[in-house]
């Protein structure tokens, strides 16, 4: 898989989980710069999804299978997304913390795909 768009995703996915974080410590609800930020992050993630699927397709293979490597990839574009909708529910800086969280689920999710794609070697 693409490296560098797993390296950019990441970085979004914790730049948005600070910058939510810090509406939270503000008592802050989410607000609509949050949710365009929330939509550039799970456009990189659909690029990935694209991506992950033609390598497959390609007859690429991860190295721990394709079927853990696909449900990462749907697990991942689907943080972000689920994350902001339940922040839409909760109009309190509790909306920003479960934005946060989502957004530091979907960093961890893009280590492990980096591991399932066999990216440290293993």
């Amino acid at each position: 898989m693409l490296d560098a768009l797993t390296v950019a995703i990441g970085a979004a996915a914790l730049a948005l989980a600070a910058w939510c974080g810090f509406a939270a410590w503000r008592d802050q609800p989410t607000k609509d710069w949050h949710f365009a930020g929330m939509a550039l992050v799970t456009l990189l993630v659909l690029a990935q999804l694209v991506v992950g699927l033609v390598k497959l397709g390609q007859g690429a293979e991860p190295h721990d299978g394709s079927v853990l490597f696909v449900a990462y990839l749907v697990g991942s574009f689907a943080a972000v997304p689920a994350a902001g909708f339940l922040s839409l529910t909760e109009r309190s800086k509790w909306g920003s913390v479960t934005v946060a969280a989502g957004a530091v689920v979907l960093a961890v999710l893009e280590v492990r795909l980096y591991d399932i794609w066999g990216g440290t070697g293993a």
